[in-house]
């Protein structure tokens, strides 16, 4: 589908930004929400993420992109590529889309590829929409040697990350509690603009989603996070932004079974790339 927009009439008055949309486009109410979660649905020329959002008669409103039905599977390969391998553990390059673990997942999809290997789990969690470096377990031995260097915190992560707003500081620490429990993470700035930032995050604690919230308890969230990002954004350049622009890059640590390292390097995905080009950062 290509932009479409309408201007909200006398009988749009006072509804929902959601039921709007869903007589608009003739879809279901659960789709249009889609629409609205994805931050593909502008009204006024401010990308607009509440399906509550009232419509006043006269506003613009426009669509930028279809977005494929709930109950649709993620589009994301069957095979994944393998950054780290050895006896016990694999380090594999998750997509954008995938889970870590259940369902149609990147240790599933590994293991479909692996005949002959059984057990295989994710010793730690990426989010759905976080690309990059996952580490699985081949046996459960394996898994419990990795789950305590994690419980340690005696491991290295990298992240990059793409941030709403000018990121002053060309390094800092975030130095805050997360659920309850300490949390650091430091940053350094790559580059910034004043619509966005590009940062490079490494995390000394793995807190459930750290990275997301210090960046949000700064004021600065990740572009496209849906969770602790903003509300509302009024710049257009943002429109379209499929996912959080958060991507696993770097993992290294002791390797939990014999002597040596564990290390492994994800490339930033072209999403990301292009995202750094559009929002002129490199």
């Amino acid at each position: 589908m290509k932009e479409t927009g309408w201007v909200a009439t006398t009988k749009d008055e006072g509804l929902s930004l959601q039921d709007v949309l869903a007589t608009w486009m003739k879809v279901s109410r659960r789709v249009a929400k889609q629409h609205i979660d994805a931050r593909v649905t502008w009204v006024n020329d401010r990308c607009v993420w509440m399906a509550r959002h009232t419509v006043k008669r006269g506003d613009r409103v426009r669509v930028t992109c279809a977005v494929a039905s709930p109950t649709a599977k993620a589009n994301v390969p069957k095979k994944i590529t393998v950054l780290f391998e050895d006896n016990d553990y694999m380090v594999v390059d998750k997509p954008v889309g995938m889970l870590a673990n259940g369902g149609d997942a990147s240790a599933e999809a590994v293991a479909r590829s692996m005949k002959g290997v059984a057990g295989i789990h994710a010793v730690h969690r990426l989010d759905r929409e976080t690309s990059g470096c996952l580490l699985l377990a081949k046996n459960a031995d394996a898994f419990e040697a990795a789950v305590a260097v994690f419980r340690e915190h005696r491991i290295s992560k990298t992240y990059r990350v793409i941030v709403y707003g000018r990121w002053d500081a060309k390094a800092s620490t975030i130095d805050l509690p997360v659920d309850g429990k300490r949390a650091l993470s430091q940053i350094t700035c790559v580059s910034a603009a004043n619509a966005a930032s590009y940062l490079v995050v490494h995390i000394e604690t793995g807190r459930t989603h750290q990275i997301r919230k210090h960046l949000a308890m700064a004021r600065h969230p990740v572009v496209g996070d849906r969770e602790y990002g903003p509300k509302h954004v009024r710049e257009t350049v943002f429109q379209g932004v499929p996912r959080s622009l958060l991507h696993a890059a770097d993992i290294a640590m002791d390797h939990p079974t014999h002597e040596g390292q564990l290390k492994a390097f994800s490339p930033i995905p072209p999403d990301f790339h292009r995202w750094l080009d559009t929002l002129k950062l490199r």
